[in-house]
């Protein structure tokens, strides 16, 4: 029976009881705004919870504050108490006067707040109202994205919305030059005036079309994940009330073929960028009477039309699709679903998107994401961590600082003004300040410098005085960058006069000359380092596809190390690598701290579902982003589910000792011992003897899984494994993991059906690889997951060596360990629960799961396992009693499947042939 008050949860069909828990815990944390780590095995159903918990709580939060204002607009007993009440917390933070105000001039403040703020909410429900309407007549009309009459004034709108992506706003001139040229810049004037690259301050929220309503932002890794989740909201019974818009890149939504050809993600966005300042730039009004020069004709995109991209975003939330089913509709309608979408933000409810777009700070901006009072569900979460690290790290080779051309900017030079020649020389002197740290010369080829191999790692600090650009205001150099995209406009320059043998004169009158003299010679240096950015590799070592694509972003590299040295001292380092040459070497900033970059988000939003199907362990990672952050204790909850499966479908075994007694433990000194892997290979032979259909078994390590097969083969044991299962690698190639699987399906569907000498198949695979995440091996695919030593990371990696230094200093020492020996053994049993949770797909599924190690035995280890593991989990010290209890397992549900077949068989000659009734069968 259900509670008086208790929230009510629409459902596709009767929940698990582990759902109702998972909606209920979600539903109060998101009421208030707490940070939640959810963990639900895959299998359960998560995201159905996700979005059934998550919009029932969006559904009573509006309705709440409708009523609310409702309430105080209808003049109710009390109003004007309520109205104090709510005013309350806008003047908390305002200081009393020192001198004490007459009554009736504080009473005149009280009635005008009180007014004003009933002005506000007349305001909004007349927005709430015609918001409403307009969804309701786009839902009950299937044909308005063909018939609907735009407004003169929806162009601006359009307009505004492509500014957020950071396109370039100048005046395109005459001269066909003139649009690559930089336009002066004052930084001493942008809190006072309109920057004119950016269209305006960066914090000024009228670049936004319209105002955000309380929304849901989901993101995860990929975007056949968000894909996915987009197909179970269609199946909830909340598909035809919720506005849904679907975010993606310019790579995955670009429904332009010409652009689409390019192939890149990078020259993807650069011509798009491309086409959108040809189309949005204003040519200056021409003078009554002047000659009219003729200008180069410019592609435009014929996609991103003010009422085409109108006429889409309605089509986006009137009914919810996913991008597929939106790229279809978008060339339908000769749409560009890429700004169509982000004119959707605003008015949506729902918004599912990448990791990128809302954990990095300047592609929300770029997209129009704002975070602040609303709810973002992180899924897929248990690798956030590495996720954020990732983001904002960032990589330079030597090849990439120190390139060369023979390309003249004369022309180019000769406009530049003061403030950009300063801050020009400025980008010129850290860059070769960069060259110098890896070794190399200004202005000689990087390929023939030679340099020492060696590794080391500094501090931001240490890293800027070894380089000597420690006097270089890095922040006012970011903020150049960002202002005057000149990282764009010297690429564009290179690829537009890649090859055509500009020369550094031209012919000119002899004053002409004289000041173009002068000129050069002010801008010497900044020649030198614009000359630097066209590489211009040695013959034969590399071919010209691969000299354009290196010059297509070496700028944008470089740019973005120099904003990942704006990072405090203490939050990162960074690893100089050199090797061989100076074009070889290498410098990548290590971002240690990554709650630094996710502060902001927990900061900003107004509750946070941070949720996965193996979220354990999760104790670094509550000291690792949410305690740094600033998160207190009493704001963070856990909810973590069971499985649906019955406790007889699962057998997770410790496997301590083999067939013939050798101890398994695979430390680095003995898994390469013979003894070791002829073991390994006894445990393997006897599994596949009893396990039908598909064993999957990991290894530690690429190279361990190298070495081990090549004895395996010299010795006999792929012999007698393929004897029994057909035997399949994981390949090195992405591309080919579909064929892979394809065929290791096909094998066991095949011998499931012949019943020959194979009884399936036998795929090896490597923790961390690209099986070991987001591949299903459900049923028959994966009867037995085998897991071989534990995968603890490389302790001798530089980077992780600091990582673990930076932890052992900040983070607070927990049960007798280190916070970085924590992270070895968290680092480790994240990649173990990601491994051995691709098999227990679904309630009827069933598998066994062996750890081939001792060491799993260890209680702390045993720990980290998820709860619906650990709690089923057998330990034996040898392998007799082990491989008795997989047998019967196995056994078992052999003799059920055989008996259910049976059951059927006679239930259908009973109802068909005696009583000549046809047999339905249900579930």
């Amino acid at each position: 029976m259900e509670e008086a008050g208790a929230p009510h949860f629409p459902f596709p069909y009767q929940p698990y009881p582990i759902q109702e828990q998972f909606m209920q815990a979600l539903y109060g944390a998101l009421e208030h705004g707490k940070v939640g780590i959810f963990e639900s095995p895959t299998g359960t159903g998560k995201s159905l919870s996700l979005i059934c918990g998550a919009l029932s709580w969006l559904r009573d939060h509006e309705e709440k504050r409708r009523q609310e204002a409702d309430r105080l607009l209808q003049g109710d007993v009390g109003t004007s108490l309520s109205i104090s009440s709510s005013l309350s917390t806008t003047t908390s933070s305002i200081p009393p006067s020192s001198s004490a105000e007459p009554d009736w001039i504080t009473d005149f403040v009280q009635k005008k707040a009180e007014r004003d703020f009933v002005s506000k909410l007349k305001d909004e429900e007349l927005r709430r109202k015609k918001r409403e309407d307009h969804l309701e007549m786009i839902r009950n009309n299937s044909q308005l994205k063909y018939a609907l009459k735009r407004k003169s004034c929806e162009d601006d709108e359009a307009v505004k919305l492509l500014q957020l992506s950071k396109d370039p706003q100048e005046e395109e001139l005459n001269n066909p030059e003139e649009e690559l040229i930089v336009a002066e810049y004052e930084s001493d004037d942008e809190s006072k005036t309109k920057n004119k690259f950016c269209g305006g301050d960066d914090d000024d929220e009228d670049d936004l079309v319209e105002e955000h309503v309380t929304k849901i932002y989901y993101c995860s890794r990929t975007h056949s994940q968000l894909a996915q989740f987009v197909h179970e909201v269609q199946k909830s019974p909340f598909s035809q009330d919720i506005s849904l818009v679907t975010l993606g890149s310019r790579q995955n939504m670009c429904v332009n073929e010409e652009v689409r050809r390019l192939g890149s993600v990078q020259r993807i966005n650069d011509r798009c960028m491309e086409m959108q300042k040809n189309k949005h730039d204003q040519r200056p009004k021409e003078v009554e009477g002047a000659k009219r020069k003729r200008g180069v004709s410019k592609a435009v995109c014929p996609y991103v039309g003010a009422q085409g991209l109108q006429t889409l975003r309605d089509a986006v939330l009137g009914a919810v699709r996913d991008i597929e089913q939106l790229l279809s509709l978008a060339r339908e309608t000769r749409s560009c679903p890429y700004y169509a979408t982000r004119l959707a933000i605003p008015p949506a409810q729902l918004v599912v998107l990448p990791y990128q777009t809302v954990l990095h700070e300047g592609t929300r901006r770029a997209s129009g994401v704002q975070l602040k009072g609303q709810v973002l569900i992180i899924d897929e979460a248990h690798n956030l961590s590495d996720v954020l690290s990732c983001i904002h790290s960032s990589e330079l080779t030597g090849a990439q600082v120190h390139t060369h051309n023979n390309c003249s900017l004369s022309m180019c030079l000769s406009r530049l003004k003061a403030k950009n020649l300063m801050y020009i020389k400025q980008i010129l002197f850290v860059v070769e300040g960069l060259v110098r740290v890896l070794g190399g010369k200004v202005g000689q080829n990087p390929h023939s410098q030679t340099t020492q191999p060696e590794t080391e790692l500094l501090t931001i600090n240490n890293f800027l005085f070894k380089a000597q650009i420690d006097n270089i205001n890095l922040f006012k150099v970011q903020r150049y960058f960002e202002k005057s995209m000149i990282s764009r406009k010297l690429c564009g320059f290179i690829e537009k006069y890649a090859g055509t043998g500009v020369t550094s004169h031209t012919q000119t009158s002899h004053t002409q000359t004289q000041s173009a003299n002068k000129e050069n010679r002010r801008t010497e240096g900044l020649n030198r380092y614009l000359q630097t950015l066209q590489s211009k590799s040695p013959p034969g070592q590399q071919g010209a596809a691969e000299d354009r694509e290196l010059a297509a972003s070496p700028m944008m590299q470089v740019e973005g190390f120099f904003m990942a040295l704006t990072n405090t001292n203490t939050d990162g380092r960074v690893v100089l690598h050199t090797q061989g040459s100076v074009a070889l070497s290498s410098m990548k900033f290590l971002l240690l701290n990554p709650a630094v970059h996710f502060s902001q988000v927990l900061k900003d939003c107004r509750a946070v579902i941070i949720a996965g199907g193996t979220m354990q362990p999760v104790s670094d990672f509550k000291q690792e982003l949410l305690f740094s952050a600033g998160v207190g204790a009493e704001r963070i909850i856990e909810f973590s589910c069971g499985h649906v499966i019955p406790p007889e479908n699962i057998l997770p075994i410790v496997l301590c000792s083999g067939p013939s007694g050798q101890e398994l433990e695979f430390t680095f000194q003995n898994r390469d011992t013979p003894r070791m892997m002829e073991e390994t290979g006894r445990v393997l032979s006897n599994l596949c003897n009893v396990v039908p259909g598909g064993v999957v078994c990991f290894f530690p390590s690429y190279d361990y899984s190298r070495r081990i097969l090549e004895h395996w083969e010299a010795s006999g044991v792929l012999a007698r494994l393929s004897s029994k299962k057909k035997i399949f690698q994981e390949p090195k190639k992405a591309n080919q993991v579909e064929k892979v699987l394809n065929e290791f399906s096909r094998t066991i569907q095949r011998c499931a059906v012949d019943g020959g000498a194979l009884s399936g198949a036998l795929l090896f695979s490597v923790v961390g690889g690209k099986m070991s995440e987001g591949i299903n091996f459900s049923d028959d695919l994966g009867r037995c997951i085998v897991m071989v030593g534990m995968p603890y990371p490389n302790i001798k990696s530089p980077e992780l060596k600091e990582k673990m230094a930076y932890l052992d200093k900040n983070l607070p020492h927990s049960g007798g360990r280190s916070p970085g020996q924590a992270l070895i053994e968290n680092l480790c049993m994240k990649a173990v629960n990601q491994s051995i949770g691709r098999a227990i797909r679904h309630r009827e599924d069933y598998a066994c799961i062996v750890l081939c190690d001792r060491r799993y035995s260890r209680p702390a280890t045993l720990a980290k396992l998820p709860d619906w593991i650990r709690a089923h989990t057998h330990t034996h010290t040898s392998f007799g009693p082990a491989f008795a209890g997989l047998r019967r397992v196995i056994h078992t549900h052999l003799l059920n499947k055989k008996y259910q077949l049976a059951l059927v068989s006679f239930l259908s000659i009973l109802f068909f042939d005696v009583l000549r009734v046809p047999l339905v069968l249900i579930g």
